[in-house]
Formats: structure tokens, C-alpha cells, sequence
């Protein structure tokens, strides 16, 4: 997966698919490296490349359609949002908006006001149009955004309410409404739909399906899925330069961008952003202590024997910091097989989390039990998770009806009239060396127990598709964790089943659909608490997923950048990091000019 937030702006409502894996009450970061010495305090040096290396390309680099986390890494140099938040406080700050919103007393209405001189790279103004565009976009059903379109379900109206002010209604209060709203990824109207097919359509009429905006809809949908795929255009510091698939995507510094003119807009020093594409850590490895990467996220065995020695040491240093993203295995909940919660309990009991975590992350690494970041106060650390107990996971499994009951060494049992040996695919990424081991470690203890599991290795984009057409029994994948108060909405709603939904297991209980929904209804933040404590105690009773591991990341980076550390945030940030000119390596006659 992507290793760092590579710029904070982009507040991303959604919840991230994984390739590798104002808050009071914000977490810090446990364990993050400390910098090696104080932040430094001069100026800072513009130039140079910051070459960097991708696990895989991106699905798509369309800003609404694209949901995995290699695109959100690309896409938050190059389109803004409204508001973003401080990497180190974790505070919401102003972005594109003058100032954060003003909220109605029945915390209904959010009222922003643009700040006055942003622009896209292109040079055109970011006005209200382009405020109005961007949430119609959101909330035409058939653009594919379904896991983005979930955030915004109870927007009904958004319009002009003076110059360079626009008002947001909800039906329903949402406590993170400021945050999403905030967080909507500004869109050039004039880029994303020349045609104006969404002009005549208002924000109410796509709220309340009206059939005057229904064929403006499907018609800007058809064009907006098909055609911005490959050129990203927004109001960021970077602007899109070219991506050659199976190779690179390549971003170069806006020396126009408009954040240069107003002070507490973070703004970036590096000129070229260089992103390698290399789907085999063991080959990017190579290419790093060959000069050809200044940056990667070490695998566990290369982070403690491959890495530690002193000449590594003159060229390169390594951050570690807790990443906040979860590796899981999903059940196809509507498989016959893995449809019952005893099947799936069991599942897990026959995997070996902690011993996982001791021979493929080599201890780097710990154990989750759910979906939320450990070190947010909702986390339940009451939890009891199935042991690794392979003697209860097969009373489980007799009493769910299984047994070798022809004696061919397999379980089977009858399942709608007829016999079904315990035999299913466990579909993985390519190229992802941990999630491999995982599914291997986990077919060597099923095979003790007369069960089998075929891995099956995919391209991602391959891999993706399958996962949202529901086409596997069994899945290895990760999902992205706030390190803000958490919405589990759009992974674990039944709603979210259909329609390319982010629900790919098909999971389906009526009190965490209740739960959810309460949630985001509650301001009081104890209440939600003891709410997702509730609703982390069922996903443990019914195993939807089996839990793996959290990894303690480490980056391994050129020693000419400076300011590389892990914040709050979640990690690094690259946006920060620069190089003193004596130290450059890419000089001006290969680099653009500040």
C-alpha cells in the first residue's frame, strides 16, 4: 500500500482499500520515530526529485470513482478540498474555504466562504460553480462512487447564498458534516464537464431523483465514468504529467500554484514527484541501493537483514511508526459455506494471528480485532477474539455439520440437497509478499483439519474487480483506519452491499445497520463510544472477517531529505520533506524551475 500520506489536504471521508498493507481526543501515534534532531527552522530549499515506488499502479485516477488508497496517494497532490486538517494537531483548518463553516444552531445548514484567489493549475478561478458541480457529481447515483456517495446521503440541498459563499442543507444532523463537507474534493466544472450536462440539474433535484435532473445525470455519468480515468486536473501544488502503466506516474510542482501567496497554506518543496511503479518489493529493494528510488516501505525481513548495514546506513535512513491500516481476511458471508457464523469463528481460530505476526512481520507488528484504529478511544480493549485453538474450531465445524463423511480426507456436509466438500479459493493481489505468506501459513494449518484452500494470485485492478462484483469465497485485503473519529458506515452497512458498495462480504445484521445509524445521528461523543463498543463485540461473536495484524511500517529514505518524520496523521508527510541545494541530485536542467 501506499506508505505515507504523501499531503494532508485531501480530508477523505472514505475508507481506503489497501494494496499492502479538531480532536480533542486525537490519538498520537505509538511508536513513531522521533526526528532525528529539531525540526528545522530556517528556510527551506526548494528542487530536486522525490522518487518514490508504488507496489502497483493505480486503479484509476478519476478524483470520485477511484477508491484505493495508490490513486488517493496520487490524486491528494493534485485536487483540493475545502478544508484539510494539520498533520500534527489534527485540527480542521481552512484549505480552499476562507475559514471553517458556519454551522445553523440545529446543525443543518453549513455555510463556507471560497477564499479569494485560489485557482486550478490551469489558471481558472475555484468558484462556487465549481463547489456545486463537485457535490452534484457526488450525488448523481450513476457515477461510480458509491463507498464516496454514502458520506453525503443526507445532503438535500447546496446552493449560492452570496458572492463566494455557498450553504449546504442536511435532512438529518451527521456529526462529521462538518468534516465531509470539508472534505468534498473540489472539481474544475469546466474540466470535468465542458458540455455543462449537469448545469440545469440542481443539488435538491439529484437528492430527490427528480426526472428533470435523471437524464442530465445519466448522461454527465456516462462521460465522467469513461473519459477521466487518466487526466486529473484540480487546484493542487502538483500538477499531472504523465503515467505510463507498468512503469510510473509523474507529478511536477505548479510554480503558479496559488497557496504560494498566502501564509499558513502548506506548500511543497520537492519539484518532481517521480512515482515508480515495481510490483515486487524484493526488485525494488534492488532499485533503491542501486540510487533509483529515494524511498520505500521495507518488508519485515528486509527492514532487520537486508537494510542494517553500515554502508545501507550512509545512504539512506529508516522511520518506523504504527501505519493505520488493518489487514483482514473477508468471508464471502453469502458462499454457502462461510453464510454460517460457526464456519467463520472457526475460520478463525485455525488461523495463527500472533504467530503470523512473529514469523511474516518478524514481531513487527500486532494483532486487531476490528475495524478500528487501537489507539482511538472507541477501541474496546475488552475484547475476548477467538483464540488459535484448533481443537474448538473443530467442534465448531462438527456441530456446524461437517465431517469427512466418505472418508476422502475432506470435510463435507449438505448444503441445499446436496454435498459440498469444504473446499474454496482464497484470491489475493500479486506482488503483495506478506498477504502471500498469509494465505500460504493459512492453507498448511486448513489442510491439517480436511479442509482446502486454492490461492489464487491476481493483478490488482484484476483483483478489484472481482472484490466489488462479490466474485471470491475468500479474500486477503487491508482497509485504511481514522486516526479521527471513525464512521464504519460505508464498509459495514447492508446497504452497502449493492451497487459496487464497499461491503464486499456481503455482511448483513440489523442491529450494527441500527447501530451505525445512530452513530452518525450522535454528537455526544461517550455515547458513540459505548455504541461501537457494542457493534466491535458483534463482529467478534460473528467473525464477518477475520482480523489480522497491523504493521508497524518502516520507511526507508535518501539522507538528503530532510524533515522525515511520522506525525500524528498517520505518517510522514512528503509534502514537507525537501533537500538542501549543495545535496540536490536532480539539478535545474532536469527539473522544473521553482
Amino acid at each position: 500500500m501506499p506508505h505515507l500520506p504523501l499531503r494532508p489536504v485531501a480530508l477523505a471521508a472514505t475508507l481506503l482499500l489497501a494494496v499492502a498493507c479538531s480532536a480533542p481526543d486525537a490519538p498520537k501515534t505509538p511508536g513513531a520515530a522521533q526526528p532525528k534532531a529539531a525540526a528545522h527552522q530556517g528556510p527551506r530549499d526548494t528542487g530536486d526529485w522525490l522518487v518514490d515506488h508504488l507496489l502497483s499502479d493505480p486503479e484509476q485516477l478519476n478524483p470520485l470513482t477511484s477508491n484505493d488508497a495508490t490513486a488517493a496517494s496520487v490524486l491528494g497532490h493534485i485536487v483540493e478540498t475545502l478544508l484539510d486538517r494539520d498533520p500534527q494537531t489534527l485540527e480542521l483548518r481552512p484549505l480552499l474555504a476562507a475559514a471553517r463553516p458556519v454551522v445553523s444552531a440545529d446543525t443543518l445548514q453549513y455555510t463556507f466562504t471560497l477564499r479569494d484567489g485560489a485557482t486550478f493549475s490551469d489558471g481558472r478561478p475555484v468558484t462556487v460553480d465549481d463547489v456545486l458541480f463537485s457535490i452534484k457529481a457526488i450525488k448523481c447515483e450513476h457515477v461510480n462512487a458509491p463507498f464516496t456517495r454514502v458520506y453525503y446521503a443526507s445532503i438535500v440541498d447546496a446552493e449560492r447564498v452570496g458572492p463566494g459563499q455557498v450553504r449546504f442543507t442536511a435532512s438529518e444532523p451527521y456529526f462529521k458534516n462538518e468534516e465531509t463537507l470539508g472534505g468534498i474534493g473540489i472539481l474544475p466544472r469546466h474540466h470535468y464537464d465542458p458540455d455543462g450536462r449537469l448545469e440545469r440539474a440542481s443539488v435538491r433535484q439529484l437528492a430527490e431523483g427528480a426526472p428533470a435532473a435523471a437524464g442530465q445525470c445519466k448522461a454527465f455519468a456516462e462521460r465522467f465514468n469513461r473519459d477521466f480515468s487518466r487526466n486529473p486536473l484540480g487546484s493542487g501544488p502538483y500538477t499531472f504529467t504523465e503515467w505510463v502503466t507498468g512503469e510510473r506516474v509523474v507529478l511536477d510542482r505548479n510554480p503558479a500554484y496559488w497557496g504560494y501567496k498566502f501564509p499558513g497554506v502548506e506548500t511543497p518543496y520537492v519539484d518532481r514527484l517521480l512515482l515508480k511503479v515495481i510490483n515486487n518489493t524484493a526488485a525494488a529493494l534492488v532499485s533503491l541501493k542501486g540510487g533509483d528510488l529515494d524511498t520505500m516501505t521495507l518488508d519485515p525481513m528486509q527492514d532487520l537483514r537486508e537494510t542494517s548495514s553500515k554502508r545501507f546506513a550512509e545512504q539512506y535512513s529508516k522511520l518506523s511508526y504504527h501505519a493505520p491500516a488493518y489487514t483482514y481476511i473477508g468471508w464471502n458471508n453469502d458462499h454457502p459455506i462461510f453464510a454460517d457464523a460457526r464456519v467463520r469463528r472457526a475460520m478463525t481460530m485455525l488461523s495463527d494471528r500472533h504467530g503470523m505476526v512473529d514469523t511474516i512481520l518478524h514481531g513487527l507488528g500486532q494483532v486487531v480485532d476490528g475495524p478500528i484504529y487501537r489507539f482511538r478511544p472507541e477501541y474496546d480493549e475488552t475484547l475476548e477474539p477467538p483464540p488459535f485453538d484448533p481443537k474448538a474450531a473443530e467442534a465448531l465445524l462438527k456441530a456446524a455439520g461437517w465431517a469427512d463423511h466418505d472418508g476422502d480426507g475432506v470435510l463435507d456436509r449438505e448444503i441445499g440437497g446436496r454435498r459440498v466438500p469444504f473446499v474454496f479459493e482464497i484470491k489475493i493481489n500479486s506482488g503483495n509478499e506478506p498477504r502471500k505468506s498469509v494465505a500460504l501459513t493459512l492453507q498448511d494449518e486448513l489442510k491439517k483439519h480436511g479442509i482446502v484452500a486454492k490461492i489464487r494470485e491476481l493483478d490488482w485492478t484484476i483483483f478489484l474487480d472481482a472484490v466489488r462484483k462479490h466474485e471470491f469465497d475468500a479474500i486477503i485485503l487491508g482497509w485504511s483506519m481514522s486516526v479521527t473519529p471513525p464512521d464504519a458506515y460505508q464498509v459495514w452497512h447492508s446497504s452497502q452491499i449493492e451497487n459496487g458498495g464497499s461491503n464486499h462480504i456481503s455482511y448483513r445484521n440489523a442491529r450494527v445497520d441500527a447501530i451505525l445509524e445512530e452513530y452518525r445521528r450522535t454528537f455526544d461523543p461517550e455515547r458513540r463510544t459505548a455504541l461501537y463498543r457494542e457493534f466491535q463485540h458483534i463482529l467478534n461473536d460473528e467473525q464477518p472477517y477475520t482480523f489480522l495484524f497491523m504493521r508497524k511500517v518502516t520507511l526507508a529514505h535518501a539522507n538528503r531529505f530532510r524533515d522525515v518524520e511520522a506525525l500524528p496523521i498517520g505518517g510522514p508527510v512528503m509534502s514537507r520533506w525537501w533537500v538542501p541545494k549543495a545535496e540536490q541530485k536532480y539539478g535545474a536542467a532536469q527539473s522544473p524551475a521553482p
